[in-house]
């Protein structure tokens, strides 16, 4: 068994800053892909940014520059920094992780609970 859980979310004024974290804990072997997901209600999910174990990261047009998706691979938590926030970030925040639990074992992908972030004045 498996857990994410996200946390950091609050109300901010338009350009200001948050910082989520997401911690897994469970039977985990390794992680692949850890990243952040965001919804507004009525409108699919769609990816912020994601990290692999490796480092590498990728990042939705919307918020490159302004977001910054970072992990601790020690203690399988993944963070998001996010700075100049606008009205339209508004949304909650799921973060993902791709689960190997065991050796050569299938991945799994798990999610955080979610956590709200507004961007209002």
């Amino acid at each position: 068994q498996v857990q994410l859980v996200d946390s950091g979310g609050g109300l901010v004024q338009p350009g200001g800053s948050l910082r989520l974290s997401c911690a897994a804990s469970g039977s985990i072997f390794s992680i692949d892909v850890m990243g952040w997901y965001r919804q507004v209600l009525g409108n699919q999910r769609e990816l912020v940014a994601i990290v692999t174990s490796g480092g590498t990261t990728n990042y939705a047009d919307s918020v490159k520059g302004r977001f910054t998706i970072s992990r601790d691979n020690g203690k399988n938590t993944v963070y998001l920094q996010m700075s100049s926030l606008k009205p339209e970030d508004t949304a909650v925040y799921y973060c993902q992780a791709d689960v190997a639990l065991q050796p050569r074992g299938n991945r799994y992908r798990y999610w955080g609970q979610g956590t709200q972030v507004t961007v209002s004045s």
